[in-house]
């Protein structure tokens, strides 16, 4: 049991830096070999937490002892989406895990919608917030579930957000397209039931990635790390939920959505 996804690959889409990096680690740690997906081969760069797409790959095999390789790709576009996985399979193996963290509060231009709200965000913003979120997630979602219902074997884990659970002035569309990928999630549970595959949700809050730090204001004393929950996630707070998603705790668990919050949406769901 010290590593029980060996044998196994684990695709990890925007896995550069911030959560998906530490999703793969998770990952790498339980023995699965990893494929390190991100759109930027200098993604890592843009917020400090590393260099290269190549480079967080080769660190990841030399810390954990696994295989890996980085693919880029656009996972809006299907073609990329298919090659993706392709490149994956004919590299590592038929993929097992899945978990796909791609997507992000991230306008047409890069940054943040502005305003991203109900009546006037650009109708361009919508469609790249929704595309990156939900389209994305549907398209790497069907291309890895066709592999795993063959074998009848594999978890599927997507990334929402708690933006998708309460109402937004100012991150409507993202939120929307969250609430959206939480719906996907359980809709694509139900029909891979038959097939052994696992479908499940992780719905961060607050995390203090290099991204969440470099895009925000954060009083200092939401920064501390113990004696409170009302503060932000740590990075591997949230990431380490995917060991039970991935795992032999999971082997029963699917249609779930759990909110990794400290509490901060606590009600009836």
């Amino acid at each position: 049991m010290e590593k029980p996804l060996a044998g196994q690959v684990g695709l990890v889409t925007g896995a550069g830096r911030g959560l998906g990096r530490a999703f793969a680690e998770r990952l790498a740690a339980m023995g699965c070999d990893i494929v390190v997906h991100g759109m930027r081969e200098n993604g890592p760069a843009e917020y400090g937490e590393g260099t290269t797409l190549t480079e967080v790959a080769k660190q990841i095999a030399e810390q954990y002892g696994v295989r890996t390789i980085r693919v880029l790709g656009d996972l809006t576009i299907s073609a990329d989406v298919e090659r993706v996985v392709k490149t994956a399979e004919a590299e590592l193996g038929p993929v097992s895990v899945l978990v796909h963290n791609a997507g992000g509060d991230v306008a047409a231009a890069g940054g943040k919608p502005n305003p991203n709200d109900a009546v006037m965000v650009k109708e361009i913003d919508v469609k790249a917030v929704l595309d990156r979120n939900l389209l994305s997630t549907i398209l790497i979602c069907q291309q890895t579930a066709r592999g795993m219902m063959e074998r009848k074997a594999g978890r599927i884990i997507t990334i929402s957000s708690i933006a998708a659970f309460k109402g937004s002035e100012t991150s409507v569309i993202y939120s929307t397209a969250k609430a959206a990928v939480v719906e996907y999630t359980r809709c694509l549970a139900v029909q891979l039931r038959p097939y052994n595959v696992t479908v499940n949700s992780l719905a961060p809050g607050d995390t203090r990635t290099g991204r969440f730090l470099g895009t925000r204001h954060v009083p200092g004393e939401r920064l501390v790390s113990e004696g409170t929950l009302d503060r932000i996630a740590l990075v591997d707070e949230v990431a380490r939920v995917v060991e039970f998603f991935a795992g032999p705790l999971g082997d029963f668990v699917t249609g779930q959505v759990l909110r990794v919050d400290g509490g901060s949406q606590c009600w009836s769901a």
